[in-house]
């Protein structure tokens, strides 16, 4: 399949065009994933760094669609991607279609694919579903916050009833032996959502903390991957935001206020991660060849639903996926 996949890229470069005739190459027969403890997924991400990468594709709403923009990838690339990556999601009629969701992260995972989950969590001032203006994207007070960080307050159990409504659908995933990358409060350096713009030991990283103690220490969901990620915001400073190495697994980035992340993103990153994994979280402009190749540390990538091709020509999308440091569904081999 490598071999293909290298022919192919080279003949679409040499072609510069893609034809209706065009041929794709025979896709390998995807290895289903057994059980596996999450470990296992870690210490693959981490000895494939600075040598591949895996294709990633996010898959918003409607979560009655979970593998929409999967298949868009499949369309035009002929291959799926190495991850799929689904919302918990916060609207009624989406809350509703969770276990959709979760049905497909086992589809996923039984083809070969890894599982990531975001969620666009409501805020525990309100109730169990919101609007995204207004509820996701809210502010709450000092007050508000720091009550939620402390436990047995009113805001603070309100939290964690917020957590046992997802609960056993992720418990569903354990069940099955499905391990998640899980990344609840993304892009905790922005202001735009009700959980961000918190530096310090108070702040969004301890809210991280304590969401990760109830989950997996309380709740016993071993099988999460506790993926912790910032936004390439210019004004830098991203450690401030860090939980601590002993509750992130996965340090990531989500990259929008420039194509792809720089040179010095790159490096801050690097900094935080350690040893630890490190991967774009979201991005919307398809990796190029310049970048992997001067980047080579980012475990994956996953492009953003409607951008996939509301962002990226059929040639950028090609050029990515069949890359010989890309890793499609089919190609990630798990210890």
């Amino acid at each position: 399949m490598r071999k293909t996949r290298r022919f192919a890229a080279s003949a679409l470069t040499a072609a510069a065009v893609f034809t209706a005739a065009f041929v794709w190459p025979a896709a390998e027969s995807a290895q289903a994933f057994p059980a596996t403890p999450k470990q296992n997924v870690v210490n693959y991400l981490r000895s494939i760094s600075g040598t591949s990468i895996v294709s990633g594709q996010h898959n918003k709403e409607p979560a009655s669609a979970p593998g929409q923009y999967t298949q868009q990838v499949k369309d035009v690339t002929g291959q799926y991607p190495g991850l799929w990556g689904g919302d918990l999601m916060f609207n009624a009629a989406d809350v509703a279609n969770r276990q959709r969701v979760v049905d497909q992260a086992k589809t996923e995972w039984a083809n070969g694919s890894l599982v990531s989950l975001t969620w666009h969590v409501c805020p525990p001032t309100g109730g169990s579903t919101c609007a995204f203006e207004g509820g996701v994207k809210s502010n709450i007070s000092n007050a508000q916050f720091s009550q939620i960080l402390t436990d047995g307050s009113a805001l603070n159990n309100a939290w964690k009833r917020r957590l046992d409504e997802v609960v056993p659908y992720l418990q569903q995933l354990k069940n099955a032996g499905v391990p998640v990358l899980f990344r609840p409060f993304h892009e905790m350096n922005e202001s735009w959502n009700w959980w961000g713009n918190r530096p310090g030991t108070n702040g969004s990283a301890r809210l991280f903390q304590i969401t990760r103690d109830y989950l997996t220490g309380t709740k016993g969901l071993d099988n999460l991957i506790w993926v912790w990620n910032v936004q390439d915001n210019p004004a830098g400073g991203w450690s401030n935001y860090y939980p601590g190495n002993q509750y992130a697994d996965v340090v990531s980035l989500d990259v929008w206020y420039k194509s792809h992340p720089s040179s010095a993103d790159y490096q801050q990153m690097r900094n935080i991660a350690g040893t630890k994994p490190m991967a774009i979280g979201e991005i919307g402009k398809m990796p190029t060849a310049a970048m992997l190749q001067s980047q080579p540390q980012w475990a994956w990538f996953m492009m953003w639903s409607e951008h996939l091709r509301g962002n990226n020509t059929n040639a950028e999308i090609q050029a990515a996926y069949f890359h010989p440091r890309v890793l499609n569904q089919g190609e990630v081999n798990l210890p």
